[in-house]
């Protein structure tokens, strides 16, 4: 019989991932496993599978993350895991440090925990980096829109032959940023899966549909390559925040509330780089056996 793997269910807004520490066990299969466990019927339940390991060199970064979403596909990077990671390793003993350096497949994110005198953390705040708005290997369309204001997306039944007007954003993986006027009239099931496989997206896209609520307030939906709609998701509030101030329609720094919660992000003007802050939550632990 297959040793039995423990496992963590944790989740920031919603967004929900399986995460495992890899010095502890080996997932010979990360891609097969994120299949299976992220069934909600079948598995454990949720947007896919976290492998949390020590780095090679261990003077470069703490901990390493990587993400399989749940059709088994690998991602670049997550805010909302990397938040769960810093609450984990810290409540867990893992580390002392309020201050965690995480490799990711999208580079070093430095992640700063709001901690209780009780050593709990509050939040977690995730330096998401600078964000790209020009990647040719993730988006070629022959330019790049950028709408001048918020416009409802026009319906598209079949494959559409052009993209709704939007903003390409890159934060360490691509996001494609619609804002719309109602977004309670956005048939995101529809039109999510359409648009992340549309031909200007060689890799795939994450498709986020926003909808202004004020200088400072956005309210968005996602639909995330591999894994479908999600009740949130991190670099889509960061993608969405900054398109949102690159239009005009907010302030650099922005409140993004999503089906499963709200975080903030903040466009830096100092630096350019883009930070992440929320609540990250752990749901429940177990063991599973392969």
């Amino acid at each position: 019989m297959k040793k039995p793997i423990h496992f963590v269910k944790m989740h920031g807004a919603g967004n929900d991932y399986i995460f495992v520490d890899t010095t502890r066990h080996t997932i010979p299969d990360p891609a097969a496993a994120a299949i299976a466990w992220s069934n909600r019927h079948t598995g454990i339940g949720s947007d896919g599978l976290v492998l949390i390991g020590r780095p090679a060199d261990p003077s470069a970064a703490d901990f390493t993350m990587r993400i399989f979403n749940a059709d088994g596909s690998e991602g670049l990077m997550c805010g909302n895991a990397a938040r769960c990671i810093g609450k984990l390793v810290y409540e867990r003993g893992m580390t002392r440090s309020t201050r965690v350096r995480l490799l990711t497949a999208s580079g070093i994110k430095t992640l700063d925990l709001d901690v209780t005198g009780d050593g709990t953390v509050r939040t977690v705040t995730v330096d998401m980096g600078t964000p790209v708005f020009n990647d040719p290997s993730l988006f070629s369309p022959t330019a790049n829109p950028r709408p001048s204001r918020a416009a409802p997306v026009p319906p598209a039944p079949g494959h559409p032959i052009g993209l709704p007007d939007g903003v390409f954003v890159s934060m360490g993986n691509p996001h494609y940023v619609i804002f719309v006027d109602d977004l309670s009239a956005i048939d995101v099931a529809t039109r999510g899966p359409i648009l992340e496989r549309h031909p200007h997206f060689p890799q795939r896209c994450n498709i986020e549909f926003a909808q202004i609520i004020s200088r400072d307030t956005l309210r968005m939906r996602v639909w995330e390559r591999g894994s479908g709609i999600t009740m949130a998701c991190g670099t889509g509030a960061c993608a969405a925040a900054v398109a949102a101030a690159l239009t005009g329609h907010t302030h650099r720094r922005a409140t993004v509330i999503m089906d499963g919660g709200t975080l903030t992000a903040t466009w830096r003007e100092a630096d350019g780089h883009v930070h992440l802050s929320g609540p990250a939550t752990i749901a429940f632990e177990g063991t599973i056996t392969p």
